[in-house]
């Protein structure tokens, strides 16, 4: 999730959007779901509708941001509803930057199909959100670019309604959300389904650590040498030496980060003298990460490093000496998907720190509810998410958490962005 600040009438005000990846079959993220997400405040002036406001508020966010930054340079599904269909709000957007999604309260069904149909002509693509097989649909299934349907309890009859909807609508690519486990992910994939939403890239297969590659073994020395209270740079140039693309990539992002200061880094004592040793000691982390997550969807190091940059802003209020730790925090809290395997066994291979170890596994401390609150956030807990604000720090309102997760979404994009080949 995140919202940005904008003005109007000389007051601020905090927008609030939320985005989920979609998924093509070889587990690339083709998309990603843009949802308007309420605050505490209505805005708006009295009269105005709660749909006129939920829609102006969201296109405002998205023409303050642009859709590029909201969602990393790919695509945009947006939730629409009949009205902002009927009042043309599509045409605020660029049609080759978006998909419109037809919610499933959609009404007046004969008239949106001849909006969706005039706007098809101008470049527009539709999907139909929580298709159920209901017949009032069948006007607006011939128009539209992709049928999304959830998930079934019983993921046979999720296979048999994709080959029903396939045969019926040929034209249509096919998404399934709510995905919980791979196997599902697999079993959907062999259906012929095209696209896939959900949490499935987060409940991995298991496997031994005897199957991890040669040039992951160094990966894991980085991460324990940064684990340690003191860092040694010794031991981490003689690691990063041994790997070509670990030192490139570590070269590549140091370059990024001192762009600014026009400055050509060659060597990785060159860039710990201008980063320092808390940001070489970052920087390690952060391509460790994408180095054991190589083989997994890039979604699952985007959500780590949003989890640690949350932490870090958050702690960074009244808890500054706590903020390398948080920052630990969120990036092992998706280390089980990441090595397939359990973050007991991880704790204990890393050696890590007990108020980590214990907010990993338990939750406890500052450390701990830091981790419990993004992960609340992701999960719109909003009641556990008002507990842990309190708990943290008193002085915290909804507005902070929102800023801190859109700035730790954009450093995650950037970073992702950095390191990539």
């Amino acid at each position: 999730m995140n919202p940005t600040n904008i003005l109007q009438n000389g007051q601020k005000l905090t927008q609030f959007v939320a985005r989920q990846p979609i998924f093509d079959a070889q587990q690339n993220v083709f998309a990603y779901e843009l949802l308007y997400r309420d605050s505490a405040h209505n805005a708006f002036p009295v009269g105005t509708s709660d749909e006129q406001a939920t829609s102006r508020l969201f296109f405002n966010t998205l023409m303050m941001l642009g859709p590029d930054k909201l969602t990393a340079h790919h695509l945009a599904f947006i939730n629409l509803s009949s009205a902002t269909i009927l009042e043309n709000f599509p045409k605020l957007l660029v049609p080759q930057n978006c998909v419109l999604e037809i919610v499933e309260r959609t009404n007046k069904i004969a008239e949106v199909t001849q909006h969706v149909k005039a706007l098809k002509q101008e470049g527009y693509k539709f999907a139909l959100d929580d298709y159920d097989g209901d017949d009032k649909w069948a006007p607006l299934l011939a128009h539209v670019d992709y049928i999304k349907i959830e998930m079934d309890d019983v993921i046979i009859k999720t296979n048999m309604r994709i080959k029903k909807i396939k045969r019926a609508n040929p034209h249509a690519k096919i998404i399934v959300e709510r995905i919980e486990t791979h196997a599902q992910f697999h079993s959907l994939k062999q259906a012929g389904c095209d696209l896939f939403q959900g949490y499935f890239f987060a409940r991995p297969e298991m496997i031994t650590y005897k199957d991890v590659e040669p040039g992951k073994v160094i990966v894991f020395d980085l991460l324990r040498f940064t684990a340690k209270e003191s860092l040694c740079f010794d031991e981490i140039q003689k690691q990063v030496a041994r790997d070509v693309a670990i030192t490139a990539r570590v070269l590549k992002l140091a370059n990024a980060r001192s762009g600014s200061a026009k400055l050509t880094i060659t060597s990785i004592s060159q860039a710990v003298v201008y980063l320092g040793e808390d940001s070489i000691r970052q920087l390690v982390r952060v391509l460790a990460l994408s180095e054991l997550g190589a083989d997994k969807p890039s979604e699952l190091t985007k959500l780590a490093l949003t989890r640690a940059q949350f932490i870090a802003l958050l702690l960074g209020q009244n808890h500054a000496e706590l903020v390398g730790q948080g920052y630990l925090v969120g990036l092992f809290s998706v280390m089980d998907a990441i090595l397939d395997t359990d973050l007991e066994a991880i704790v204990k291979e890393f050696s890590l720190d007990e108020s980590i170890a214990q907010a990993l596994l338990n939750n406890e401390g500052i450390l701990g509810q830091s981790l419990a609150l993004i992960r609340a956030f992701e999960l719109d807990e909003m009641d556990k998410i008002a507990v842990l604000m309190s708990a943290i720090n008193s002085d915290l309102h909804i507005g902070h958490i929102f800023n801190y997760v859109l700035d730790a979404l954009l450093y995650s994009d950037e970073i992702i962005e950095a390191i990539a080949e």
